[in-house]
């Protein structure tokens, strides 16, 4: 074991590949990291584990060239390095996948695999052997279905994630770092990263692993460190700690129960219903209700219809069919303005806070008020008061802890990004709360605090449908479970039935005469 300001050694005995003594960083003053010793393996997958905010981004950052540290020594095989670039930590055999992906939407997938360094022929780049070359590192990655030629912005968040992944592989890393490269993956991909991670292993290669599934970090990691605010807390080989141990030294606190009690059922009027609800051959007549005051979860394998019943729900998708009424208010909203707007009062926190419900160049402020400026304007002017008062609230609500309001979104961390996004929407005052996976890739302190946010919200009367990739959170959050199987409701679940095993059989469709 190793603690903050002693000296990390392998835990094998063997002299470390990558070696950190003393590292420090600071932004204008503020400490990011402070006088860190950390070293790594060669074949072995070690976990960083810590909230948003605990110095996980800014350690890889610093490995793998991004950012240079204020103070102390980085030493790679031995030898003392101090990388300016990606490319020079690359060089080294050290690559990262940013939680961010660094792809190019308006590319194919063979040019961002060999954006860095294509293959050339009599001086021009060979689009053939680039093909190939991504074939090979799809194949590589159980990924034949992705074709070399489509456009990156054409491909589903998850397909996007493995192509990263495929990217990373054709630098043939030494150490490759994954920043919570499993949060946007489906079921099946999150299977072929952990094989593949396996396999590197096998091969000798170093994997840090950054994630806040800790069934995840239990199933694939041998060395697991703990991070607290910009300090290395410990170093220790997995077993030695048990959950409840490694939690309170992420947050420095014992941990509540998880999940906030359920209410008794009682009966509730409902307020939104979806009745035969069609789109294209995704969505196949879906039929639901969810309660005033309800939190009903959305479960099943990914990409079974969730996200396009919430996306329909907001007025994002055209051409949908059947029957929806908010309220008092009956028709399939036209437009996400039509949704928010007037007396249906839909919010929707989306599934990519950085694409789709962040603009990160501007403030905090103005992340803040993107959905709700008429509520802080007297005609077409902004009244400075109401915007002030508005963005204190907002801030208050969600405790997002940050410098300025002026300070650009970007410089948050995910935890407190997220919080942004989900404060935006309740800004707007909504009846209905469509959540599509709120809590990928945030730490287990900020998703206690979303999960109590969910109950206060629900017993003020507002109406929550909540998809999560996560059964424990669907078990541990949800009055009702809606499990869905090829576009349409297969089955639902309540009180005593809702367990994982009903949720996977149902998943399945699997009927083991449980479910309820």
């Amino acid at each position: 074991m190793s603690k903050t300001g002693e000296p990390v050694t392998s835990q094998s005995g063997d002299a470390p590949y990558v070696q950190l003594s003393g590292i420090s960083k600071y932004f204008a003053g503020i400490r990011a990291l402070e006088d860190v010793n950390f070293a790594c393996e060669l074949g072995s997958t070690h976990a960083i584990l810590g909230e948003n905010g605990a110095g996980k981004s800014t350690l890889i950052k610093i490995m793998s060239g991004v950012l240079q540290p204020s103070a102390g020594e980085m030493r790679v095989a031995g030898k003392p390095v101090q990388f300016r670039s990606p490319s020079e930590a690359a060089d080294a055999g050290i690559v990262c996948i940013f939680q961010e992906l660094s792809l190019l939407p308006d590319l194919s997938v063979a040019d961002n695999i060999s954006i860095s360094s294509p293959p050339r022929r009599f001086g021009l780049i060979d689009g053939r052997a680039q093909r190939r070359r991504a074939e090979e590192l799809l194949a590589r990655i159980r990924c034949e279905d992705v074709d070399p030629r489509a456009l990156i912005r054409d491909l589903s968040l998850s397909r996007r994630q493995m192509v990263e992944i495929a990217k990373a592989l054709g630098k043939q890393p030494k150490v490759l770092i994954l920043d919570e490269a499993t949060s946007a993956l489906t079921s099946r991909d999150v299977e072929t990263v952990y094989d593949l991670l396996g396999r590197l292993k096998a091969d000798g290669v170093a994997s840090l692993f950054i994630s806040h599934r800790m069934h995840e970090v239990d199933k694939l990691c041998d060395t697991l460190s703990v991070f607290r605010n910009g300090s290395h807390v410990e170093t220790f080989r997995k077993g030695e700690r048990s959950p409840s141990e490694i939690v309170r030294m992420m947050i420095g606190r014992d941990v509540e129960a998880q999940f906030p009690p359920r209410p008794e059922p009682v009966a509730r009027s409902v307020h939104l219903s979806i009745r035969n609800l069609t789109w294209e051959n995704r969505l196949k007549g879906v039929n639901l209700e969810v309660g005033k005051g309800e939190i009903v979860g959305l479960g099943g394998l990914d990409g079974q219809g969730q996200k396009e019943l919430l996306l329909a729900l907001f007025g994002v998708l055209r051409g949908v069919e059947g029957t929806v009424k908010a309220g008092e208010v009956a028709g399939i909203p036209s437009s996400p303005d039509a949704a928010k707007g007037g007396k249906a009062r839909i919010a929707l926190v989306p599934e990519d806070r950085k694409t789709e419900g962040l603009m990160l160049p501007m403030s905090i402020a103005d992340n803040l008020l993107a959905a709700s400026y008429a509520k802080v304007s007297n005609g077409p002017m902004i009244d400075p008061a109401k915007e002030k008062a508005a963005v204190r609230e907002g801030i208050r609500k969600l405790q997002i802890k940050i410098g300025s309001a002026q300070d650009p979104v970007a410089t948050l961390s995910g935890g407190n990004q997220q919080k942004v996004v989900i404060a935006k929407w309740l800004m707007t005052d909504p009846e209905i709360i469509l959540l599509n996976d709120p809590t990928r890739g945030i730490d287990v302190g900020t998703k206690q605090e979303i999960y109590k946010l969910m109950r206060d919200l629900a017993d003020e009367g507002r109406a929550i449908l909540f998809y999560s990739t996560d059964y424990a959170e669907l078990i541990g959050c949800c009055d009702r479970i809606a499990v869905m199987y090829d576009g349409a409701i297969l089955t639902e679940l309540t009180g005593d039935a809702i367990s994982e095993e009903a949720i996977v059989a149902a998943s399945l469709n699997i009927d083991t005469g449980e479910a309820a």
